[in-house]
């Protein structure tokens, strides 16, 4: 799925994604939780915000250190989630359920960057394709950073 959401692919979640790329309807069901390093999460914000929407992105928490940001997820993607330099934790019924969420982040000791609005989560095959793109953005800057100090 390109990042746009015009593919027609299943998400790692195995359900196709809605139009507005806020994963199965509903929201009674509990959310999975994919952690990644904060610079990378990020620029996938970053990403997700200006190539999509703002919509395009569910709630995000970050760890009260702001080591690594959690992206809100459909249940289920943790079971085929393969992203190097991330994780996805299954809730198994212990996690997050959209609507009603509580004012305080699922973190301890967190936050929220991207409070939650609406019903609504992040898109696993759309994070997939920003996490990517924020790896080579990062890749990239590095690398330049590098040269230059050279």
């Amino acid at each position: 799925m390109d990042i746009n959401g015009t593919g027609t692919t299943t998400t790692t979640a195995r359900h196709r994604p809605t139009r507005d790329l806020s994963g199965p309807p509903g929201g009674e069901e509990p959310c999975d939780l994919v952690t990644v390093p904060a610079r990378q999460g990020l620029e996938a914000v970053d990403i997700l915000r200006r190539a999509v929407a703002p919509a395009a992105v569910g709630p995000v928490v970050h760890d009260g250190a702001c080591d690594t940001l959690g992206f809100l997820v459909p249940p289920g993607t943790a079971a085929a989630w393969d992203v190097p330099g991330s994780a996805c934790t299954e809730t198994s019924g212990r996690g997050l359920r959209i609507p009603g969420l509580p004012a305080e982040p699922p973190v301890s000791g967190g936050g929220w960057l991207l409070p939650p609005d609406a019903a609504r989560v992040t898109d696993p095959a759309v994070l997939r394709v920003a996490l990517n793109a924020a790896a080579r953005l990062i890749e990239a800057a590095d690398g330049i950073t590098e040269a230059g100090g050279r």
